[in-house]
C-alpha cells in the first residue's frame, strides 16, 4: 500500500498522521520548521502552540469538552500529549507548550510506519495526500493551493497575547484564584479600579499598532479579537469580556474590582504566564507602556510580545465534502484551521476525522459517516455545508450538534444530555471494524 503524503505536522496533521499510522497505513509526513519558520512559530518540534496553551475546558456540559472527550475515546495523540502535559488551570486543560510538542514529536518520529520530511512543500505530489499546512503556509504552498481551489480562499487575521514572568507580577496588586472558586485557584488575578481602567482603555484605543498589511478591524475573526479593537467598540466591552471581574473577588476588599486582568500558567514549571485575552497588534513598545498601566504588570518582564499573522481559510461548504476531501479531487484532503474550524482541538479533530476515514478507504472497510450527534461529526458537516449565508470560522459548539428532540430543564442539563448522547454515539461507531483493525502502537 503507498505512503499517504501529509503535507504540515501540526495539531491537525499531527493527528492525521497518527490515525493513519495505528491502523497501518504508511504515512510520508513534511514539515518544512526549522528549515523555514512562520511569523508565530518558533521550535522545531511538531504540533506547536502559538495563540495560547489553553485547549479550553474540560466539562461535559461544554462543547469543546465534549468533543475532547469524543477524540480521547478514539485514542488522540493530541489529547494523549495535553493530558501528559498538563498544568494546573482550574476547569480548563492547559499545557506545558514545550512538553506537549515535544511528546507528539517523539511518537512520530520513532514510529516505524512514519517518513519525517524536514522540507517546504512547494506543490501536492500525486497520490493520496492531505494538506495541513495551516492558516500560516507558506507563500508556496498557498499559492499552490489558490490555484487548486480556484482562488476561492478567504483571509482573516489572528493574534498572539504576550507572555510575562510570574517573579515580575507585582502580587501586592494581585492574588491567585479561580472565577467562582471553581477547581483550584490556578489564575493570577490583577484588579484595575474603575479610574485605573479608563485610563488604561484611554491609552490602549490610540496606541500605535505594527505595519500589518492588508490589515482592517472587519477582517479579524471575533474569537482572536485583538484587545486594542475590543476596546474601541465601547468603554466597557473589555468589562465584560477579558477582563470581566464576575466571580472574581479581591481577597484584601472582599469585593469585586471594576475590573481584573487574568494571567494563566503557560509552562509546566509555573515561571510564565500569558494575559488572558489580550491578543494584540499593538508595537512592542506600545505594549509595554500601555501594558504596564495594569497595576500588578507595572515592572513586569515580557518575555515575548503579542504579535499579528495572516491567516487563511477555505470556502469549505463549495470546495469539501463531509470528509474534508476536495470535491473536485477527492485523493486531495484538508484538515486543520484552513478548512474552517477555529480551534486548536477543532484543528486536531479534523486531522482525526480525516485520518481514519481516510484509513476505512484505503483498507476497504465502510466509511465511518460520523453523525451530526456527535461533535466531531457536527463539524464536519458544518464546514462542508453547513452554513448559512457567507461562510466563517467556527468553534465547536451545541448549536452545531443536532438537537435531543426533547425538552430538558437547564442549559447545562441539556448540553450534559447531548454530550451524553454523543459519548454513547461515539461508542457505538468504535465496534467498526476501521477501529477494530488498529495497529499496536
Amino acid at each position: 500500500m503507498e505512503k499517504v503524503t501529509v503535507l504540515g505536522a501540526g495539531l491537525a496533521g499531527s493527528e492525521c498522521a497518527w490515525q493513519l499510522v495505528k491502523r497501518g497505513i504508511g504515512v510520508r509526513l513534511v514539515e518544512m520548521k526549522p528549515e523555514k519558520l512562520t511569523p508565530a512559530h518558533v521550535s522545531p518540534y511538531f504540533g506547536e502552540l502559538v495563540c495560547s496553551n489553553s485547549l479550553r475546558s474540560d466539562e461535559l456540559t461544554n462543547a469543546v469538552g465534549l468533543l475532547k472527550a469524543e477524540m480521547r475515546k478514539m485514542g488522540s495523540l493530541i489529547l494523549a500529549s495535553a493530558d501528559a502535559n498538563r498544568v494546573a488551570a482550574g476547569g480548563a486543560l492547559a499545557v506545558d507548550r514545550e512538553g506537549f510538542a515535544q511528546y507528539i514529536t517523539r511518537h512520530l518520529e520513532e514510529h516505524t510506519l512514519v517518513e519525517v520530511v524536514r522540507a517546504e512543500a512547494r506543490e501536492i505530489p500525486e497520490g493520496e495526500v492531505v494538506v495541513a499546512t495551516g492558516p500560516l503556509s507558506s507563500d508556496a504552498i498557498a499559492q499552490v493551493i489558490a490555484r487548486l481551489c480556484g482562488e476561492q480562499e478567504l483571509h482573516f487575521y489572528d493574534a498572539v497575547a504576550p507572555i510575562v514572568t510570574l517573579e515580575s507580577v507585582d502580587m501586592d496588586s494581585a492574588y491567585f484564584a479561580s472565577r467562582y472558586d471553581k477547581g483550584t485557584a490556578d489564575y493570577v488575578n490583577c484588579p484595575m479600579t474603575k479610574e485605573e481602567y479608563l485610563a488604561f482603555v484611554t491609552e490602549l484605543v490610540s496606541a500605535k499598532e505594527a505595519e500589518v498589511h492588508g490589515f482592517d478591524d472587519g477582517g479579524v475573526f471575533e474569537g482572536c479579537m485583538p484587545v486594542e479593537v475590543m476596546a474601541r467598540r465601547g468603554v466597557d466591552t473589555l468589562r465584560y469580556g477579558p477582563l470581566k471581574p464576575v466571580g472574581l473577588r479581591d481577597p484584601r476588599t472582599g469585593q469585586e474590582s471594576y475590573a481584573v486582568v487574568q494571567l494563566r500558567r503557560d509552562n509546566a514549571q509555573g515561571t510564565l504566564y500569558n494575559m488572558v485575552g489580550f491578543q494584540t497588534h499593538l508595537t512592542w513598545g506600545e505594549q509595554r507602556r500601555v501594558f504596564s498601566m495594569i497595576p500588578a504588570l507595572r515592572n513586569a518582564e515580557f518575555v515575548r510580545y503579542g504579535v499579528m499573522h495572516r491567516n487563511t481559510y477555505l470556502d469549505s461548504p463549495r470546495l469539501l465534502d463531509r470528509y474534508y476531501r476536495l470535491r473536485s479531487q477527492p485523493r486531495i484532503s484538508f484538515a486543520g484551521q484552513m478548512t474552517g474550524v477555529e480551534g486548536y482541538v477543532e484543528s486536531a479533530a479534523s486531522g482525526m476525522l480525516v485520518g481514519i476515514e481516510t484509513a476505512a478507504r484505503l483498507l476497504g472497510l465502510p466509511p465511518v459517516d460520523f453523525p451530526q450527534e456527535t461533535a466531531i461529526g457536527a463539524l464536519g458537516l458544518y464546514i462542508s455545508g453547513g452554513s448559512v449565508g457567507d461562510f466563517q470560522p467556527m468553534n465547536i459548539n451545541f448549536g452545531i450538534i443536532s438537537p435531543l428532540g426533547r425538552k430538558v430543564r437547564g442549559k447545562r442539563n441539556k448540553n450534559a444530555e447531548i454530550s451524553r448522547r454523543s459519548l454513547e454515539t461515539i461508542d457505538r461507531l468504535l465496534e467498526r471494524e476501521v477501529f477494530r483493525c488498529e495497529d499496536p502502537v
